[in-house]
């Protein structure tokens, strides 16, 4: 009996199998899989013996059955005299890998209809798939090896790894729906009604159950075999750790927080992660109205269980949110169920609720993602988790590369020196702003002494008569220059002494304000003096024939100049061994090892 008729009455016979009034009814793969075609009579009673033998899932057994048959129809068609996996060398493993990687869809095929019908016939293998392809034979060997059916020969996992090439082009690439999609998928789930799920033949879910299961897809952020096995009474609510009614009235019931029990899946055991509170709502109210069902068979665990979203004696399968929930949101919204990446499934909402969460304006660590998707290692959760460009757009602009390395300075250029050919005698025409004075060297962005500007021959104070008559001048023409800094530039916070809070004149300094450099007589002198004059190189050539004696005088008559360091002009030469000059703005301060400009 086929047709709505055929469904229901084996729908009857599971129900009355389930009281215990009948036997179950026959599976429709209790045939087993298809016979293998085209395939060396020993090679593939060599696959079906390690196929009754393996302890991998039923999914995961027939596709590396599948891919088996195909390594015997090419073993038939490019090396017929190997009929048995005793048979295998290096070379062949070799001659496996290379046509792995030459290998198109349909090639070794036993069905090629679906391919053709879908326009995938002939065009290149994937990365992944022909990782996919490497990766079944090495199983298979490595299984035979263990048990002992087969001499060791070979390595399998240096013979049939997969080659680096191919490996550059893998990566995680989860394949996150744009955020406008997902917040108009979002809002369809929030306002499902009992109409949007029409059926052919009228009889359809509860809108509860649909509701349920919809907002479970949007917020829970797991894949759809582990919501279709999730359990009666798999919400929970605490409070600062102590359990709480989720429909109390109580203020603790408001700010508590909704727990969902996720169970056993392919990478781990049950585990409880955090859900919003509308998916806890939406959840206990299917529970409030969803009437006994029998306890049904868990093939991940082999246990009976009772289904959370199950009805009429039957759980709502995987493929009811690609086949059912997905469209009828998308029909909602008036949105595709396709984009630019693909067709809208189930387990692309996991990548993008994962990377909304990576990505959020207090983010969750990699590690916290982790723990809250069920992987055990972060390697797995870099697949789903991605950061969006504008997150590594503001990241790069917080981190400041360009203005790091340049910086600006306002220059003033007087514009009558220029017009008058004083210029060209050697007058200074252009000031570079410094916050606390002027500096005339024309190669200001490449001077190398510009944190010791004080003792500078080219240094001017804004609040001297020159500095004053300076900013007094008329023609002058502001203008900005992009000087390049170095780590010693930066403000003294990542220097090992701390600025002076006063210059050399008494007045009180300002700190370092936002767009220029770091001022100059903010921070301590390191160096000496930027003697690039050569006035300054013929006063520093005479001071170092003269007597140590004549300094003290020497440094008390420019001191009368108005400069508190004096000359600037002290030999090196003549300070004793291990002694340094003495900060003059620290007249206490101990001596030090001596230091070099």
């Amino acid at each position: 009996m086929s047709g709505q008729w055929g469904k229901d009455l084996y729908g009857l016979h599971r129900a009355v199998a389930a009281l215990g009034h009948a036997d179950p009814p026959l599976s429709g793969h209790a045939s087993g899989p298809a016979a293998m075609e085209g395939v060396p009579a020993p090679w593939a009673e060599w696959v079906e013996r390690w196929y009754v033998t393996s302890t991998l899932t039923p999914k995961i057994h027939r596709s590396y059955r599948s891919v088996l048959a195909k390594i015997g129809r090419w073993l038939a068609a490019e090396h017929p005299e190997i009929t048995e996996p005793n048979q295998w060398t290096r070379q062949t493993c070799t001659s496996w890998v290379a046509a792995v990687d030459r290998m198109t869809v349909g090639d070794f095929s036993q069905w090629t209809h679906g391919m053709r019908s879908q326009g995938r016939l002939g065009k290149p293998l994937t990365p992944q798939s022909k990782s996919g392809y490497l990766k079944v034979p090495r199983a298979f060997y490595r299984d035979l090896h263990e048990w002992e059916w087969v001499p060791r020969r070979f390595d399998p996992a240096h013979a049939l790894r997969t080659p680096r090439s191919v490996r550059a082009l893998m990566g995680p690439d989860p394949r996150v729906i744009a955020d406008g999609i997902w917040a108009k998928l979002l809002w369809a789930g929030l306002n499902v009604e009992s109409g949007d799920l029409p059926t052919a033949d009228g009889r359809t879910y509860p809108v509860e159950l649909i509701r349920a299961i919809t907002l479970t897809w949007l917020f829970a952020g797991q894949p759809s075999d582990e919501i279709a096995r999730l359990r009666v009474g798999c919400i929970r609510w605490q409070h600062d750790g102590l359990p709480i009614p989720g429909d109390s009235g109580e203020v603790l019931a408001r700010d508590a927080v909704c727990l969902l029990d996720v169970p056993t899946h392919k990478t781990g055991t049950s585990f409880t992660k955090p859900v919003d509170p509308l998916l806890g709502q939406a959840i206990e109210a299917w529970q409030a109205v969803r009437s006994a069902q029998p306890s049904m068979l868990d093939r991940k665990t082999n246990e009976y269980a009772d289904f959370l979203f199950a009805h009429r004696a039957r759980g709502a399968a995987k493929h009811y949110i690609n086949t059912a929930v997905i469209p009828m949101l998308c029909r909602k919204v008036g949105v595709p169920t396709t984009d630019v990446r693909g067709n809208i499934t189930s387990h692309r909402a996991r990548s993008t609720i994962a990377s909304q969460l990576y990505n959020a304006k207090e983010p969750m660590t990699l590690f916290e993602l982790q723990e809250w998707l069920g992987h055990r290692t972060p390697e797995a959760t870099t697949h789903y988790a991605k950061l969006t460009p504008n997150t590594l757009a503001r990241a790069y602009n917080d981190a400041g590369y360009f203005a790091r390395n340049v910086r600006t300075v306002e220059a003033l250029v007087d514009r009558d020196a220029v017009a008058s050919g004083a210029a060209a005698n050697g007058e200074p025409w252009q000031y570079f702003d410094l916050g606390h004075g002027w500096c005339t060297y024309t190669f200001f962005e490449q001077c190398q002494h510009r944190m010791a500007c004080a003792r500078c021959d080219f240094y001017t104070p804004k609040n001297s008569s020159k500095g004053q008559l300076l900013e007094a001048k008329e023609n002058l023409q502001r203008m900005l220059a992009s000087i390049p800094l170095t780590d010693d530039d930066e403000p003294p916070s990542t220097t090992a002494r701390p600025p002076s809070t006063s210059s050399w004149n008494g007045s009180p300094t300002s700190p370092p304000q936002p767009g220029r450099p770091y001022a100059r007589s903010e921070c301590q002198p390191r160096r000496h003096c930027c003697r690039s004059s050569t006035s300054a190189r013929a006063s520093r050539d005479v001071l170092d024939k003269t007597d140590s004696t004549e300094r003290p005088a020497d440094h008390a008559a420019g001191s009368a100049t108005g400069s508190p360091f004096g000359s600037g002009r002290r030999s090196r030469s003549r300070l004793p061994a291990g002694r340094r000059p003495r900060d003059p703005r620290s007249p206490t301060a101990p001596p030090g090892p001596a230091s070099r400009p």
